[in-house]
């Protein structure tokens, strides 16, 4: 009889900065999804697809979810939940020191109307007192129903072979859904954009994220094995525009040296990356631009 394998959907849901990303890299041991210490990086379903013993998990790491005002908050918040809702086991992830914040409590509320199966993480437990993690969790299965609860550092790993161990034992029996090599289902155009995009967050002033997307315009893979990649940033502002440019051209030149490192080392070829910095005021309105980098469009 041949072994039985399993494979299923486990989504990571919480508020903005509950470090959904940052767990989703430890758990599939690469980095997947964008980090920065600004909240709502992650503005689509990005998956991470992980061998364990005979199970694939398939973890999806879903933008923050808050009250959306702009047509780009209403399709992340779309994504989140969609993520959600498509997934065999939905973990609530919670940042252990902020607590039950108002945020914390909507996504809640709406999880217990849902009904679905629903497992609380806590996570950045090393930076709080054990003690305070008991009411945090009792306050949280008062008003949900939890089938497990776990305690985690994900910046630190602590916590996560136990959540991962767990997960491979409980998702479904099945056949695989991605052949056993696969890290992510994100195309390699999409994912040059995020990381360009991680580094205009973590690189420039605060005003400056929110207000700029990245877009692969061309994606070639050449002669030699190396891979040459156009990508137009978006900005809102003229102000923004210069920024992002610098002095002589300095922050560009660093933000584009930056992310070719990283994207060499995920795509595992030297890689050619051409930057330019567009102004579009509005972007974050226009449906073309939304599904290019990777939402759905919502009304």
């Amino acid at each position: 009889m041949a072994d039985v394998t399993r494979c299923g959907f486990a989504a990571l849901v919480g508020a903005p900065n509950a470090g959904k990303s940052t767990l989703l890299n430890c758990m599939a041991g690469v980095k997947l999804s964008i980090v920065s210490p600004k909240a709502q990086t992650t503005r689509f379903r990005v998956l991470g697809i992980l061998m364990r013993e005979k199970t694939q998990i398939l973890l999806v790491d879903t933008p923050g979810i808050f009250r959306p005002r702009r047509k780009l908050d209403r399709a992340m918040v779309a994504a989140a939940w969609t993520g959600a809702e498509d997934a065999d086991i939905t973990m609530l992830l919670i940042d252990a020191k902020s607590g039950l914040t108002e945020a914390v409590q909507e996504i809640i509320a709406r999880l217990a109307e849902t009904k679905r199966k629903v497992w609380l993480v806590l996570n950045k437990t090393d930076l709080v007192q054990r003690q305070a993690l008991l009411p945090l969790t009792a306050a949280v299965t008062e008003k949900l129903p939890v089938e497990h609860v776990f305690m985690v550092s994900a910046r630190s790993g602590q916590g996560v072979d136990d959540l991962l161990d767990r997960l491979a034992e409980t998702l479904p029996e099945g056949p695989y859904l991605y052949p056993e090599d696969d890290l992510t289902d994100l195309p390699d155009r999409l994912l040059a954009a995020e990381i360009v995009r991680e580094q205009v967050f973590l690189q420039t002033h605060e005003e400056v994220p929110y207000g700029a997307t990245v877009e692969t315009e061309s994606y070639k893979e050449r002669p030699d094995g190396s891979v040459r990649i156009d990508a137009v940033i978006y900005v809102s502002r003229t102000g923004h525009k210069a920024i992002l440019i610098g002095e002589r051209g300095q922050k560009i030149r660093q933000i584009g040296e930056r992310a070719r490192r990283q994207l060499s080392e995920l795509l595992e070829r030297p890689c050619h990356l051409f930057l330019n910095v567009k102004e579009r005021s509005g972007w974050d309105e226009e449906r073309a631009r939304l599904r290019a980098i990777g939402l759905d469009d919502v009304p």
